[in-house]
């Protein structure tokens, strides 16, 4: 009855301010410099046109009755197959299960899937996420409709109908890319709905939605998604605000021809958050406050983002059986980043050299601050494809093949940065001393990546029969990249071609039951060396990686799905190798990187009532053969041997319409340093909401109130390194988040 009330109090104070929240005008992003450096709801009425025609460039079409288990993914060259005649591990994460978990953003993933690990994510910057311990490639792992996006970029979930993650190796799909995976955004398509959403948190956060659809005509649709959002973070003097805009079209050019067109713009300014480091490189910093701005000064401007992404996609049925596809994507981020950034030790008396390095702090707590300004970033993937798809043969032996290009442009320009130390503090001053900034200006805009991906893609699935299935294929790619240093001096250059094959075989003993073995390789670019290495900006060759997986799919009756999936992974392991001189580094490509895992889920509903997503992945991520004894034989950096999800919704039968919703994360202890000495401990973190659909009149209302965190647990969420220097991110502190949707 408290909990009730407490509601109801929460949606009265809410609804008047958020209802007055004004929404910015396109184009007016806030320009002061930005940061840091090195339950379902109601379907809408779907127009005949759209459930006869609609089409999407993906490959799977989707769909799904209420209640039922995701069904099919829209990434990667499978033909129409679902997810349970799929030979990978895909994860599909649709829109009520998002709204419940309260995800609001990419780093909020890790809550839904235990292959997803925490990447290198401070508030108020670019977010990154590692899938199978891999940190996804901001160039390549990130996609909207299976076109790829620059990951330098917010991307927004208000135009999102659901998410999904393919992990492990997918050279098939994307040609160069990490080990790790893809994670790719289904976007809303046109429909009849008119949806008012607003929401706010227990630090002051204020936000406002509108879903807009409608068929203009049998033939032609849009779909209009608009928010702003004024966000209150849980760290000191970082509040920002951000505003977006999306359009969606389908046209049925004729019965057999449909053209999709999307595009979407967000203006997002927040200051960032310093990430902490080891103390002296072999502690952990103690006492730590969640809510502290470490290198706090108050000229620090936010980290301002502008990101557009536009695509156009065009499917047409050739024949029965056979279909074309063509897409066009482009993205663009553009990135103001300055921020007074605590890193290192430089300047502080404890800061001893040789074994204690300047990239940690001081074993007292003293760190640097410094003046980072790196203005007018800006990055661009452009992206064309080109696919058919068909069956031949029938009855016991048929074959289901696909073929296509792709041409992926991905371009880089930076200015010379401003890097420059301005002062000491210490991480047990709530508010540091003010250090003036530096007088330096940033330099011009440069080039400094053209990187070219030419790819054709074959795939022949065969049926033998009911029960097996043979997949072989492959990706062929021309990789071309050109580099620039920061005088713009041309570096050596990258020219490679790469055959990646996959294949597979696949049992089906029963309609319920799949099991499969597959192998694939795949191809990621070099890493850049530090600046603190003695090769400092060097590139280092392309990496060769190769995976092994076997797994099993049980669907059952539709709305249950288990899966288990056992894999190894093996690609050139690139690192900072300790040289002859104490203290002085090399970066090198030495030996592997090998990770081992097991991963099981169950996604779907166990009763009418009680809907459920869990899974357990374990993990054994080693480096071998690098020459540097301290480097093996311990679990590398910022990979838990073991991570568990779990989220409930249990529909009260008593209170019609009210759902109890639950969470839990566990994440076993992590290494915090590269010689395997320093680890933070595990922990478990619990969430709780409760999720209210009724009706207001003739208008349906869904209300949820969500708590992450319950128990307020500290807990260091990651452990990895950027840019080769090594973080760590603590845990969010416990909020309540309230929202209120409305159909009108």
């Amino acid at each position: 009855m408290a909990m009730k009330s407490t509601l109801v109090v929460l949606m009265c104070a809410t609804l008047p301010w958020a209802i007055a929240l004004p929404v910015r005008a396109a184009g007016t992003v806030s320009r002061p410099p930005p940061a840091v450096a090195p339950a379902k709801a109601r379907a809408a009425p779907v127009h005949p046109a759209s459930a006869t025609h609609a089409v999407t460039l993906a490959t799977i079409q989707v769909k799904a009755t209420a209640g039922a288990a995701p069904r099919a993914s829209s990434v990667g060259p499978y033909g129409d197959a679902s997810l349970h005649d799929t030979p990978a591990a895909v994860t599909v994460l649709g829109r009520g299960e998002l709204d419940d978990a309260g995800v609001q953003s990419l780093a909020e993933l890790t809550r839904l899937d235990p292959a997803l690990g925490d990447g290198y994510a401070p508030i108020g910057y670019i977010q990154n996420l590692t899938v199978r311990g891999y940190p996804l490639d901001l160039a390549t792992g990130y996609r909207i409709n299976d076109l790829t996006v620059t990951g330098e970029q917010y991307i927004p979930f208000e135009n999102v109908q659901q998410v999904e993650v393919l992990q492990g190796l997918a050279g098939i799909d994307a040609g160069v890319m990490e080990p790790g995976g893809v994670v790719n955004y289904v976007t809303r398509r046109p429909a009849d709905v008119r949806t008012v959403r607003l929401g706010t948190d227990a630090y002051g956060s204020r936000y406002a939605a509108l879903d807009w659809g409608h068929w203009l005509t049998p033939h032609f649709g849009l779909r209009v998604n608009i928010a702003s959002e004024a966000m209150h973070a849980t760290v000191d003097h970082t509040h920002g605000h951000r505003h977006f805009y999306s359009l969606a079209a389908d046209w049925h050019l004729a019965p057999h021809v449909v053209l999709m067109l999307d595009s979407e713009f967000q203006g997002y300014a927040q200051h960032s958050v310093s990430a902490y480091q080891l103390l002296g490189g072999t502690a952990l910093p103690q006492a730590v406050d969640r809510h502290q701005l470490l290198g706090y000064e108050q000229w620090g401007q936010p980290t301002t983002v502008s990101a557009s992404n536009t695509s156009a996609r065009l499917n047409v049925t050739l024949a029965p059986g056979w279909t074309a596809h063509a897409a066009l994507g482009h993205s663009r981020s553009y990135v103001l980043d300055n921020v007074a950034f605590a890193y290192g030790c430089a300047g502080s008396p404890d800061c001893v050299p040789g074994p204690t390095p300047a990239a940690w702090f001081a074993p007292n707590g003293d760190y640097a601050v410094w003046d980072f300004r790196s203005p007018d970033e800006t990055y661009v993937d452009d992206e064309a494809r080109a696919t058919v798809s068909g069956q031949l043969g029938g009855g016991w032996l048929h074959q289901d093949l696909t073929f296509g290009v792709d041409v992926l442009h991905h371009t880089v320009a930076l200015p010379g940065e401003v890097f420059d130390y301005v002062g000491t503090a210490n991480i047990a001053q709530r508010v540091p001393p003010f250090f003036p900034p530096s007088p330096a200006t940033p330099g011009p805009v440069i080039p400094r990546l053209d990187s070219w991906q030419r790819s054709a893609l074959a795939l022949d699935r065969v049926h033998l029969g009911a029960h097996w299935q043979v997949l072989a294929g492959g990706h062929l790619t021309r990789l071309t990249q050109r580099s620039w240093d920061s005088d713009g001096n041309a570096q050596p250059g990258v020219r490679r071609v790469q055959f990646l094959p996959q294949a597979a075989l696949m049992w089906l003993p029963t309609p319920a039951l799949t099991a499969y073995l597959s192998y694939s390789k795949g191809l990621a670019l070099g890493q850049q060396a530090p600046y603190w290495a003695a090769n400092a900006g060097d590139t280092l060759a392309p990496r060769l990686s190769r995976q092994m997986e076997a797994g099993l799919k049980y669907r059952r009756d539709a709305r249950l799905t288990l899966t288990a999936a056992l894999y190894r992974i093996r690609e050139p392991y690139q690192f900072a190798a300790p040289a002859a001189a104490p203290g002085t580094f090399t970066f090198v490509q030495r030996g592997e990187d090998v990770h081992a895992g097991l991963e099981l889920t169950a996604q779907g509903h166990l009763t009418d009532n009680l809907r459920l997503d869990a899974g357990v992945a374990w993990i054994r991520a080693r480096a071998e053969n690098t020459g540097v004894a301290a480097f093996e034989g311990h679990q590398t950096l910022n990979v838990p041997r073991l991570r568990g999800t779990l989220t409930l919704g249990y529909g009260l039968p008593a209170i019609r319409g009210l759902t109890l919703l639950a969470g839990w994360q566990y994440a076993s202890p992590n290494v915090a340093s590269a010689d395997g000495t320093v680890r933070v401990p595990a922990y478990n973190v619990f969430d709780a909401g409760l999720r209210y659909v009724g009706h207001l009149g003739r208008h349906r209302v869904v209300s949820r109130l969500l708590v992450s965190n319950v128990f307020d647990r500290f807990y260091w969420r990651y452990t990895g390194s950027d840019g080769n220097d090594s973080y760590l991110l603590p845990g969010a502190p416990r909020v309540a988040r309230l929202s209120v949707s409305v159909d009108l």
